[in-house]
Order: structure tokens, then sequence, then C-alpha cells
């Protein structure tokens, strides 16, 4: 089987765009991707498309939006993906499966999201439609009041950890200023973060404003070939291993809703997959869409113990120096979150940094990444395993 490799890449600036739209979002990254993989549009078999949408622009049908903005596209299939917060590692993995299928040998991938022209209580409904509006549409403060009720879960079973919250916080915030695309490059520093203030405010108690990703705008892309095009073109990024498990939407069916058991099975199963270990990777660009869930996360890859994820903060584990960097892109608490382009995003900064292309984000000698990607609060868990082919 011909396996889909990273082939090139390109990324917009997060955060309030002058661009209009994901048409013109998704324009702004198709020709620099496939400039950078060393291909012409009409080289591509196929293109995958993910954009979650549901009710940021009225305007949908987004798979053929692509072709607006590059009018060489016009005939090649394209699809939309969407699976919530998951939606662009949607996209990616059905265009690897288009690849492996034998379907074609080039697939563009293209993340996007318009979130910032909304009124920020119509984001708050929208992003609830990633959660189980038939018991969860009430919820005070959206989707960061089901987080803030996880928080509380966790607290309550295992001690407050608001101040290691406060130091993940401050991790990313402090990665995010070597990331030029990422939407607040502002070192806030564990003080700021574990303070509540009139600049800091509970969002949703006890997850504070820094504990939340940001609402942004923003494009990704990413040019997939199959092994023995990537042969021939200038860098080619490998999967060494991908899963994709699935979680209880509702939150209250779930025997243990701190466990993110989705996310565990995918990590396992990845981990299986690669031949590989915790100890394996070089880095990890996992989805802190609010701090409590990289805390988590922590426990759900295995890195710690359930309710013991706080020692991996305290003993400075994660941190760029760490034994195994979490984010150092500065992960979505500082890049930012276009839901739509965070999948492609998160592959994107992790084959920057497997390729030595990371700039002033660049690790020493990095050989092995993990990436997790969630939809909704753990639901749909993607996790993969990159390495550098060429």
């Amino acid at each position: 089987m011909s396996r889909a490799q990273i082939v090139g890449w390109s990324h917009s600036q997060f955060g309030r765009s002058p661009l209009e739209d994901t048409e013109q979002l998704m324009a702004s990254v198709v020709g620099p991707a496939l400039e950078h993989a060393g291909l012409d549009a009409g080289d591509v078999d196929g293109i995958f498309v993910g954009v979650m949408n549901n009710g940021f622009s009225a305007q949908d049908f987004q798979g053929a939006l692509v072709a607006m903005g590059n009018a060489a596209l016009a005939h090649v299939p394209a699809v939309r993906m969407e699976n919530a917060c998951a939606t662009g590692s949607a996209a990616l993995y059905s265009a690897m499966d288009f690849i492996e299928a034998g379907r074609g040998r080039i697939a563009l991938v293209v993340g996007a999201e318009k979130m910032t022209a909304t009124p920020t209580a119509e984001v708050g409904d929208i992003l609830l439609g990633a959660s189980y509006r038939r018991e969860e549409a009430d919820v005070d403060g959206g989707f960061a009041g089901l987080f803030g009720r996880i928080a509380s879960a966790y607290f309550q079973r295992y001690g407050d950890r608001a101040e290691e919250l406060a130091m993940i916080a401050a991790k990313n915030h402090a990665n995010g200023m070597a990331n030029p695309y990422a939407h607040m490059r502002r070192d806030f520093g564990f003080d700021f973060c574990n303070t509540v203030s009139d600049k800091n405010p509970y969002v949703a108690a006890p997850l504070r404003r820094t504990d939340c990703s940001l609402v942004s705008d923003g494009g990704a892309a990413i040019v997939l070939a199959d092994a023995e095009t990537a042969a021939g073109l200038s860098r080619a990024i490998g999967f060494r291993a991908r899963a994709h498990a699935n979680d209880i939407l509702a939150l209250s069916h779930r025997p243990d809703v701190l466990a993110f058991e989705g996310a565990r099975r995918a990590w396992s199963g990845a981990l299986q997959q690669a031949g590989a270990a915790l100890d394996d990777l070089s880095f990890v660009e996992t989805h802190d869409c609010f701090t409590i869930a990289e805390l988590i996360e922590y426990e759900a890859m295995g890195l710690a113990a359930p309710g013991e994820g706080y020692k991996v903060v305290r003993e400075g584990i994660t941190r760029k120096d760490g034994r195994l960097p979490v984010n150092p892109s500065g992960g979505l608490k500082s890049k930012g979150h276009p839901i739509g382009a965070t999948g492609v995003s998160m592959h994107v900064m992790a084959a920057m940094q497997l390729m030595g292309e990371a700039g002033d984000m660049q690790l020493a000698d990095p050989t092995l990444a993990g990436v997790f990607n969630m939809g909704g609060a753990a639901v749909a868990n993607y996790v993969s395993i990159l390495e550098r082919v060429k």
C-alpha cells in the first residue's frame, strides 16, 4: 500500500483577519502550499476541505469554494468534511484514505474558519453545535461552560488544580511568542494567568479567560502525495501511525467524564501501530482548547496516572526544555482556534519542526512527533505519529 506523505504546506496568520470569509482564507493558503510542495494546480487529484461553519456564514458548500480562488482547480473532485473541532484532521485523514486507496497521487487539504465577524453570543451558540444540545444547550458559558463543568468535577475528585492550569496557560503563551502565525504573541506569565482580575475574569468557573482558547480566523493547507511521488519532491513527512477513536457525545452517558476514553484509545492505538512509546516522541502538539483539556490529555496519552497530570506540570516535563515538550507552537491557547483550520495547522506545526523549518519555534533535532486533535469534549479523537522521510 502506498502511504500518503506530507510534501508541502502553508499557514495564514491566525487572529482577526481582514480577509472576509473562508473563500478568501482558503485562497490565501492554497497557492503557497502548492508552491511549497513544488507542484502546480494541475497535479492535484483531489481536494479535501475542512470547515465547520454551522452558522458562521450563510455561504455553505465550502468544498466548492477552493476553486473560486483558483480556477485551475475547477474540475478537480472536491469534498468538505466536518467533525467539530477535529474537522481539519477529518479532512486530512480522508485525503490520506483517497491516496492510499489508489484513487489519486496528489491531494490538497485545506482547513479554514472565519469566526470573528460573528457576534460573541452567536459564536457561543454555534460552538454548542458540537455538544449534545438535547441536554447541554443551556449550559451557562456555552462550550466553555461544558469544560468548566469538567474542570469542577476534576477539582472535586482530585483537588484544586487551578495553579497547574495557570502554568499550562503561561507555558503555551510563552511558546507562542516564537510563533509568527499565532493570534496572541504575548507572554502573560504565571501570576497573571493564576489571578482572577478585570483583565482575566472567570469565563466559566473555575476556568478564567487565560484558560480558554481564542476565537480566531485562519486557514492552513497541506499537500499530500503517495510515497513514490513524494520521493521525487523536496520534502516528505510520513505517518508512522494514525488513529481515530470516538467517545459518546452526551457527557451524561459516559461512565467517567474525566477519563477521556476516546482520546486514550486513539493514543494507545497510534503508539501501538507506530511501535513506539511516549518516551520515543520528540514533542507533541495537543488540543488545548481549554487548559483543563491539556491537563487531562496528559493522563489520556499515558504521561501520568488519572489525577496526577499536575505532576507533569510541576516537574516541567512538557515545557519546551522538558522531557516531552507539548505545544511548542503555543497551542490553541496562543496560536488561536479557527475551528476548521486547527487540525491542519497542528500537523503543519509538527511537519515544520521535523523538517527543521520552524524558525524561532525550532526544537533541537526532533525525530518523532505526536499530534492530538479532538472534536467536541473529546468525542472525535485523532492521533498522528509523524516522522521525517526525506
